[in-house]
């Protein structure tokens, strides 16, 4: 398996999971395309990776979703062209729904959905045009099921879901293919710059954030399923992957089990 020379641009590269993907993908010969709001951050990561002179930086805000037309242009410029686009910069939520404020709900879509999807609608011209190209995002298991403390996060992986889904219909014949990576728990940064109900980060690593699977092992397993152009992918431990099972197939025995689950 090697994605080598594929020009792999990764949102939310600067730390977690998008940093591991990075790294791996350099190791496998990919030129790469790194985008977050730190600058500081994507320079380090760029150090890292096998291949530091394949390794170009483009600074993004995803809130600012309105402003992302000139940034696929920056990008598109670092090799004249790109192969693959992975959506995997978001932000996470801890808080009951009846204590988050609406400000903090429109945040978490601005960035993780509508943030996404401006950015991929911005380079889909791109794909059309070449009549080749590869979207993948990270969603999550949460994508896929509700948990407490996760309403709107839930929402707005929800709603990649529906939208990927439809888009890979649509641009089928333009040989463009669509990959959703849902992810379990990740022992990432992911928890501790959640969103709490009043805006701020809960600064608190959760348990079971703690205890999940590592970046490293994560990004080798994402970069395969790139590689195979899954349509969907679900990179968990058994119990969030047998969730997702007792969803479509036992939903009242899955609701019972998440009113007491543990999700922190």
């Amino acid at each position: 398996m090697s994605l080598a020379n594929k020009v792999i641009w990764i949102t939310g590269a600067s730390s977690g999971i998008g940093k591991s993907l990075a790294i791996e993908l350099s190791q496998q010969g990919a030129k790469l395309i790194l985008s977050s709001r730190n600058t500081e951050a994507l320079e380090a990561v760029k150090v890292l990776c096998k291949y530091p002179e394949q390794v170009q930086l483009v600074s993004l805000d995803l809130e600012d979703y309105n402003n992302l037309n000139a940034k696929v242009e920056d990008a598109i410029s670092c090799y004249k062209t790109i192969d693959i686009l992975v959506n995997n910069g978001g932000i996470s939520q801890r808080a009951l729904a009846k204590d988050t404020s609406i400000a903090v709900d429109k945040r978490l879509i601005d960035i993780n959905y509508l943030g996404t999807i401006a950015l991929t609608k911005a380079l889909l011209s791109h794909f059309i045009e070449k009549q080749s190209g590869h979207i993948v995002a990270t969603t999550s298991i949460v994508g896929k099921i509700g948990t407490p403390l996760r309403s709107s996060y839930a929402a707005s992986k929800h709603a990649l879901h529906g939208f990927f889904d439809s888009l890979r219909a649509e641009v089928y014949n333009d040989n463009i293919t669509v990959t959703l990576v849902c992810p379990g728990y990740v022992k990432t940064n992911v928890s501790i710059n959640a969103l709490t109900g009043n805006g701020t980060a809960q600064n608190i690593m959760d348990k079971a954030t703690q205890n999940g699977i590592s970046p490293e092992h994560f990004a080798k397993l994402m970069a395969k399923a790139i590689h195979k152009k899954k349509q969907e992918v679900y990179i968990a431990g058994f119990k969030e992957k047998s969730a997702v099972f007792a969803k479509r197939f036992f939903p009242k025995v899955l609701s019972k089990m998440i009113r007491k689950l543990s999700v922190t």
